[in-house]
């Protein structure tokens, strides 16, 4: 571990052009995080050369420089000590950096926002789905069979499992109401309410609205002669995330206009009450059409002409991750796992992270400078386990190339598995354990992709590293 001395953390705070160029600083595990007024000012190369800093990348308004775990925090409080600028939280940061986004990023930012707090959740339930379908799945330990089928006892204990897996899905409303409407400002105890409320078992179930639809028989309140479905929204995404931002608005204004004393009487009655009527009157079935209008279109991409799909996603989500966009595909990932049997872009996605690791895993044979080398190997560690952000901007990026080999090779594995209908039931860890998420029938298929993009853009980068050093 490098040493930290007040001259490189001065060094650190000079490279990101001064305690007056810093806005708001705060650190997460591994990184410092700046809301700088001016990121013109930064002396990247200069940054490269200190001894602690391990890689440094501007994403989402920030600026955050690589130290790593268990240091990171030491240089924190001593860059505090050093400038005066005063401790900040990651809230701080991310305000601060909101107000230098265009509406597009601050759009994104929202939603990952409200995604990110709920996704171990979701992870975890993809884990244990994966562990279901090692018991369930047939032909994983004996031919054409399943282990519960070859041993019976299991069986109580693989259903169990399921339930416990499919809770985070099953309710997956309550989940982004509690999520949205905290994000929104509003009271995230009546998020929840209204999440609960858009899955009742008085509603029709969503996952029933296709039946019901060919043969009449979908369920309607008559409301003095005018006639609203009454449909539940499981599995949806659109609905609850509009509806939560009228609740919170709507919530933020009653509040303002009716005295406090009697505020805990009427704000959150009239509140659940207007916006579960304006929910099942307008804007359930209005972003019900247009939810299922979108997985209509990514579906018949992947159904029709599977290879431009998987090229284009697999060759450009890490460019999505750059710019942060990226957050923006849970919504539509969700949307598919509960209107088409599951998500063709997830496991594409894991192929992206895995290629990004391989490319620097081959930038930690071909550097000399013994920091890029520790540098490389670790953040390819970390890619292959879901987190591409040290690789990226730690490696990759800073010498292109292998950025751009980990794409093709991205590319081409997003092609083979889309074009084999590879899917996933759930979203779990983005990378080498990846296959555990993945419907066991695909496995052989996801597997091959993984191949590709560990070998593709290892080798990719390593040649064309080999090749520019003899040019040089």
């Amino acid at each position: 571990m490098a040493k930290i001395s007040n001259e490189s953390v001065k060094q650190i705070v000079e490279a990101v052009g001064g305690k007056d160029n810093i806005a708001v600083a705060t650190h997460c595990v591994t990184r410092l995080r700046f809301a700088l007024k001016d990121e013109g000012k930064v002396d990247k190369e200069k940054l490269g050369e200190i001894d602690l800093v391990k890689g440094s990348f501007s994403a989402n308004g920030q600026y955050q420089v690589v130290i790593g775990q268990g240091t990171v925090d030491k240089v924190y409080d001593k860059m505090v000590e050093l400038t005066g600028i005063g401790h900040a939280s990651k809230e701080d940061v991310k305000n601060e950096a909101a107000k230098k986004m265009n509406p597009l990023q601050r759009f994104v930012k929202m939603l990952s926002d409200i995604f990110i707090p709920i996704l171990p959740a979701i992870v975890t339930a993809g884990l244990l789905m994966g562990l279901n379908n090692l018991l369930t799945g047939q032909g994983i330990f004996y031919a054409h069979k399943s282990f519960i089928q070859v041993h019976e006892s299991w069986a109580g204990l693989a259903d169990m499992i399921n339930i416990i897996a499919n809770t985070a899905f099953t309710f997956l409303p309550i989940l982004i109401g509690w999520s949205a409407v905290k994000r929104f400002g509003g009271n995230p105890l009546l998020g929840i309410v209204l999440g609960a409320m858009m899955i009742h078992p008085d509603l029709l179930n969503a996952y029933s609205y296709g039946e019901a639809l060919k043969s009449h028989s979908i369920p309607v309140w008559n409301l003095f002669g005018w006639h609203v479905n009454k449909i539940g929204y499981q599995g949806q995404v659109l609905p609850v995330l509009v509806s939560s931002f009228i609740l919170a608005k709507l919530e933020l204004w009653l509040k303002k206009r009716i005295p406090d004393a009697i505020q805990l009487l009427l704000v959150a009655p009239i509140a659940l009450l207007v916006t579960g009527f304006v929910t099942f009157v307008a804007v359930g079935p209005l972003t019900f059409g247009i939810g299922n209008w979108i997985t209509g279109l990514v579906v018949y991409v992947f159904n029709h002409v599977p290879a431009i799909g998987g090229l284009l996603y697999g060759g450009c989500y890490a460019l999505l991750v750059i710019t942060g966009m990226h957050q923006a595909f849970l919504a539509v990932d969700f949307q598919l796992i509960s209107s088409a049997g599951g998500t063709y872009l997830w496991p594409i996605l894991c192929m992206s992270n895995i290629a990004q690791g391989s490319a620097a895993l081959a930038m930690m044979f071909l550097a000399k400078n013994k920091v890029d080398k520790g540098m490389a190997g670790t953040s390819s560690v970390s890619a292959y386990l879901g987190i591409t952000e040290p690789a990226m901007f730690g490696v990759n990026l800073r010498f292109k190339y292998p950025f751009v080999c980990a794409l093709i090779g991205s590319a081409i594995a997003g092609i083979v598995l889309a074009t084999g209908h590879v899917k996933a039931p759930a979203i779990g860890v983005g990378g080498i354990p990846g296959f555990l998420s993945i419907f066991p029938h695909s496995w052989g298929t996801f597997f091959t992709g993984m191949a590709i993009v560990i070998v593709v853009p290892f080798v990719l980068t390593f040649l064309f590293g080999k090749l520019k050093r003899q040019k040089a």
